[in-house]
């Protein structure tokens, strides 16, 4: 199920900011966006309201993984992490 939403707002957890954000410097805010924006939607395993969001980033080619909470017009970001 792929569903197209427009991303007016992103906000980004304590835990993202504090801590991965400083360790994974290559993962910019672009590659989080279109991840979100050119993936499917997919319920998070162990997170109820919480959505996954996978896929290849150009030029690179590596997997983007990226877990997020959907409010309204705004995206929550709470963690992103390569998968390969």
């Amino acid at each position: 199920m792929i569903i197209n939403f427009q991303v007016e707002r992103i906000e980004y957890s304590k835990h993202w900011v504090g801590k991965q954000k400083s360790k994974k410097k290559d993962i910019t805010n672009d590659a989080i966006e279109f991840a979100i924006k050119n993936s499917e939607t997919l319920k998070d395993k162990y997170w109820k309201v919480a959505f996954n969001a996978v896929s290849k980033i150009p030029p690179s080619g590596r997997t983007l993984k990226v877990v997020y909470k959907r409010m309204n017009q705004k995206v929550f970001i709470i963690t992103a992490y390569w998968l390969d």
